[in-house]
């Protein structure tokens, strides 16, 4: 491995969602190149061999799994290969989402809520009720799900995403409360606005959008996915032993007002 390695996660594995680009793809690279074994999941086959291929290229260890998160027999098979590649789950990272395009409440098709909730809190709750007895069976580890600022304030004409992921902290809370003692710590990170693809659809790609969203940071810029991942490998690490049902918002500000 390189010798930006730690030894942190020498030895561990870890699953990750929506690995195959922005937060995801920075979160696994993150890992392995502190020498974690680490399973990709994504829809994209293209986008997970290219995350692969990055990992391999620097020496790590990488499995990739297509997976759809919504559908609970692809989540099952997932966490199922990966103990089966590498022996044991150590770490999950639920990160899948989507995002909502900018529509009033009244106005929200119902089909269009349907498929948010199902991707950014249906999805992890199904990792999780696969996770959770892969990680006790290892002896316990840690959990961190993907939330949003969205996760903790309101955002006009986002209503399924906001509703998505603040479920997604009440979610982490319980489950939190539920398994500590069996020696899984679960918590969620709440990232800002981050240059990813994803903040790149929501922009429309323009600079005007993306000022505009820029204009939310008081920090002055958007954030990059490696600074979400350090606050995730954080949480999943010695250093955050003592952290229990939190969730770490790091938003340069965003919702500090």
């Amino acid at each position: 491995m390189t010798s930006t390695s730690t030894d942190r996660f020498t030895g561990k594995v870890a699953f990750i969602t929506g690995a195959g680009s922005g937060i995801g793809r920075a979160t696994a690279q993150a890992f392995a190149a502190e020498d974690a074994r680490v399973a990709l999941a994504d829809t994209s086959a293209d986008r997970l061999n290219e995350t692969a291929q990055l990992i391999r290229d620097n020496g790590g260890e990488a499995l990739t799994l297509t997976v759809d998160v919504t559908n609970a027999d692809d989540v099952q098979q997932a966490i199922a290969d990966t103990v089966s590649a590498f022996g044991r789950l150590d770490i999950a990272i639920n990160n899948a989402g989507i995002e909502q395009e900018q529509t009033p409440t009244a106005d929200l098709p119902v089909e269009d809520w349907d498929r948010i909730i199902a991707t950014d809190l249906r999805g992890v709750f199904l990792c999780m009720q696969q996770e959770i007895p892969a990680i006790i069976a290892a002896g316990g580890g840690s959990i961190v799900n993907t939330s949003s600022g969205a996760g903790v304030i309101g955002i006009a004409g986002q209503a399924a995403y906001a509703a998505a992921k603040h479920g997604l902290i009440g979610l982490t809370k319980s489950a939190a409360l539920e398994y500590i003692d069996q020696g899984v710590r679960i918590n969620a990170v709440a990232p800002g606005v981050i240059d990813t693809a994803m903040m790149g659809r929501v922009t429309g790609g323009t600079d005007e959008g993306r000022q505009t969203m820029t204009a939310q940071e008081p920090i002055g810029r958007m954030g990059r996915p490696e600074e979400i991942a350090s606050a995730v490998l954080w949480l999943c690490s010695k250093g955050g032993a003592f952290t229990v049902g939190h969730t770490l918002v790091v938003d340069g500000g965003q919702t500090v007002g």
